[in-house]
């Protein structure tokens, strides 16, 4: 069979994202018949490789889709160095490796999208792709109009400027106000930083929705299967990008 890039076999055998994979080659956490292996470098069936002290085959294995609600505390991650919790706890009974597509910070919460299946979350995590993702986010106290034309504006975060977000009230107390986020991008802790630059206290942060799955009555902690017709959504919108 002809060789294929690492990051593309780690891919296709369901136990890393590309970019998950290219990041454990530059840190020396792959190797190719005993030894380091190099960036780029093209590998086959007949090669033994070794991802992060596991042996890895492309064996044809059951493609896993599920989405989580994941709950404040934990980070996105399968193994974290410093002891925290991690959503991988969450999911393992499912008796496969399986990897988040794309990430929630620590003090975030709601749905998260695992899978084994590295072609589909790669395209899914790639700038182009036009899945928007929805978010709740509680603030604290009144939000004005002002501030709303903040949020709503092309701001710049980390020196890159964000594409405008659309973002509108849907609920206030007398202490705090309830926004919705719709973006399609996934900045490092975007929304927060957004509300910072908008003099706004962010109190909660929750993900409802990715594009049409929304994470409807999903208890936190828990997870479930996504449909057949939840998975063609994914992969439909997926590979619409430029």
């Amino acid at each position: 069979m002809e060789k294929i890039r690492i990051q593309k076999y780690l891919s296709d055998a369901g136990v890393a994202s590309r970019r998950a994979a290219e990041a454990a080659v530059a840190d020396g956490k792959v190797t190719v018949n005993g030894r380091i292996c190099e960036t780029g470098q093209k590998v086959g069936d007949g090669d033994v490789i070794v991802y992060c002290g596991r042996r890895v085959t492309r064996e044809n294995k059951k493609k896993i889709y599920v989405m989580l609600n994941k709950p404040r505390g934990y980070v996105t991650t399968n193994k974290d160095e410093g002891g925290r919790k991690c959503t991988a706890d969450l999911v393992a009974d499912l008796g496969e490796r399986v990897y988040p597509v794309g990430r929630l910070d620590r003090d975030s919460e709601g749905l998260l999208i695992l899978t084994n299946d590295g072609e589909l979350a790669n395209l899914l995590m790639h700038p182009s792709h036009e899945i928007p993702k929805i978010y709740n986010v509680r603030v604290r106290g009144a939000v004005t109009d002002e501030q709303l034309d903040v949020l709503r504006s092309p701001l710049e975060i980390d020196g890159y400027k964000i594409k405008p977000v659309n973002v509108d009230i849907i609920g206030a107390t007398e202490v705090s106000t309830l926004l919705r986020f719709r973006l399609y991008e996934g900045r490092n802790r975007q929304i927060r930083k957004m509300c910072e630059q908008a003099g706004l206290a962010v109190s909660r942060l929750t993900r409802v929705a990715i594009g049409d799955i929304a994470i409807g009555d999903l208890q936190p902690g828990k997870y479930k299967h996504l449909t057949p017709a939840q998975v063609a959504y994914l992969s439909k919108h997926a590979k619409k990008q430029d």
